[in-house]
């Protein structure tokens, strides 16, 4: 009598220590911005505010891990020599619908983002992902490194975009952090007019901080931040 081998199939948990690197690594080791410096162009255009930057994160988001989807799902099936038109096809038709959804829900933030969401479909995170992994893993695998570099991508820009706001126009997400300026539009409608909180003892706005320079300096204090803690970033 024939032994017959029974080939024990293990399933690999879908929060798996491997597939939760695929989430938090884009967060600080493979920073898509600091450590691939990646996406830089809107992450230095769209920072003025948070709220647009929020909006931006997320729209990223969607697209990068949307495309990675589809793209692993069909990954058998697109011919290599096609295999890049295929994925701008995806990434135009998620972009489309990013925009058509921001235009119809959040009009003024689209408004604001202007051709920076059209861009996405130029962003390097995004295609750099298709080519890199989804066409070489499987869907779930490749939606949690959508997911995950599209996180790194907001983690940077939210960043940016709290000091640039902050220091900048003395606001956070639209609402007056250090007091009011003179002429300012208070909630009543009216208009301040005495200076209150940090205006009062002389505090004025970096204009600085809203020109798109700050972000690139902002940007490159992050860098140096981070690499400065993490020695694995430290090039021999």
């Amino acid at each position: 009598m024939s032994e017959v081998a029974v080939a024990e199939v293990v399933k690999e948990p879908l929060f798996s220590k491997k597939n939760r690197a695929l989430i938090s690594n884009p967060l600080d080791d493979d920073n898509p911005i600091t450590v691939q410096v990646l996406g830089i162009c809107s992450a230095l255009a769209i920072t003025v505010q948070v709220k647009q930057a929020l909006v931006m994160t997320l729209s990223v988001m969607f697209v990068t891990a949307a495309g990675n989807v589809i793209v692993s799902a069909m990954r058998n099936y697109i011919p290599n020599r096609i295999r890049i038109i295929v994925q701008l096809v995806i990434v135009a038709a998620l972009v489309i619908l990013v925009d058509q959804v921001l235009k119809a829900f959040v009009y003024d933030i689209s408004k604001a983002l202007s051709v920076f969401v059209g861009l996405i479909i130029t962003n390097c995170i995004i295609m750099g992902r298709l080519e890199a992994f989804a066409l070489a893993n499987k869907p779930w695998p490749a939606f949690l490194d959508g997911i995950g570099n599209g996180l790194g991508y907001g983690v940077i820009l939210i960043t940016v975009s709290v000091f640039r706001e902050l220091l900048g126009s003395g606001k956070l997400w639209g609402f007056p952090v250090f007091g009011h300026k003179v002429g300012a539009l208070l909630s009543d409608g009216t208009l301040a007019t005495e200076a209150s909180g940090l205006y009062a003892l002389g505090y004025v706005d970096n204009g600085l901080m809203i020109l798109p320079p700050m972000a690139l300096i902002t940007v490159g204090a992050l860098i140096w931040i981070q690499r400065s803690r993490n020695t694995k970033l430290i090039e021999g």
